[in-house]
C-alpha cells in the first residue's frame, strides 16, 4: 500500500524514465567478491572506504552489458563503468581472463588485477524490478525497487532461466537521489511511514550462505 501511494504521488508530479519499458526495468547483476567475502564484510561492518564490482544488464538485453565499480569514500559514492560484450562476460565467468590485461578499458584492466591479486571472483546473481521517476529541477531521480531475488551460488549471468528465490521479507526499497537540492514537491511525495536505513541487495542475496 505504501508503494501504491508513493507511485500515485510521483506520477502526478514527476516523469517516468523514458528508457523504461512500461515504466519498469528488469535488472540482473552479477556481483564479485573475494574468497573471504571482503566486499560483503565491509558492507555489513560499514567500512568507510570500500568498493564492489558487478556486471549488469537490463530487460534481458545482452547487447548492452556494463561492468561497474561502485566506490564509497567517507560517505560519498562514485560509480565507474565500461561496456562488455556477451562473449567477454562468458569468458570472465569461466575464468578466461588473460585477455583483460591488454584491454583499452581501464576498468577492465583493474578488474583483471583484482582477480589476480585479490582472487576476486563472480559470487552471486541479483535480480529485481525497478520503477524510476525523474524530476528535472534538482536533477532528482526516485526509484522503487522490488521483487528482489537471489541466484544463490549460481554465476551464469547470461542464462535467462537461472533459478532464483526471493530474499527475506520481500522488501520494497525507495531511494531518492538529487544534486543541489531536493524540491519540496518531491519531498512531500515520498513522505510516508517508512524506515530509513542502509540496504544492500548483494548482502541480502547472500542470506543463504
Amino acid at each position: 500500500m505504501d508503494m501504491l501511494c508513493i507511485r500515485q504521488r510521483l506520477e502526478a508530479v514527476a516523469e517516468r524514465d523514458l528508457h523504461a519499458k512500461n515504466g519498469r526495468y528488469l535488472i540482473r547483476s552479477l556481483y564479485f567478491d573475494t574468497p573471504d567475502d571482503r566486499a560483503l564484510k565491509e558492507k555489513i561492518n560499514g567500512v568507510d572506504v570500500r568498493e564492489k564490482f558487478r556486471i549488469r544488464y537490463y530487460d534481458d538485453d545482452l547487447s548492452f552489458i556494463r561492468l561497474e565499480k561502485k566506490s564509497k569514500r567517507h560517505g560519498l559514492g562514485t560509480k565507474d563503468n565500461a561496456k562488455l560484450t556477451a562473449d567477454e562476460v562468458q569468458r570472465i565467468i569461466y575464468g578466461d581472463t588473460e585477455w583483460m590485461k591488454e584491454s583499452d578499458r581501464p576498468l577492465l584492466r583493474e578488474l583483471y588485477l583484482k582477480m589476480k591479486n585479490s582472487l576476486l571472483r563472480p559470487r552471486t546473481i541479483v535480480d529485481y524490478t525497478r520503477e524510476p521517476f525523474i524530476y528535472e529541477p534538482g536533477n532528482v531521480r526516485v526509484t522503487l525497487d522490488y521483487n528482489i531475488r537471489t541466484g544463490l551460488a549460481c554465476t551464469d549471468l547470461l542464462k535467462r532461466d537461472v533459478p532464483t528465490v526471493p530474499v527475506n521479507d520481500d522488501p520494497i526499497i525507495l531511494e531518492v537521489k538529487w544534486d543541489e537540492f531536493l524540491p519540496s514537491v518531491i519531498r512531500a511525495a515520498v513522505q510516508i511511514n517508512v524506515r530509513e536505513c542502509a540496504y544492500s541487495k548483494y548482502a541480502e542475496c547472500r542470506m543463504f550462505d
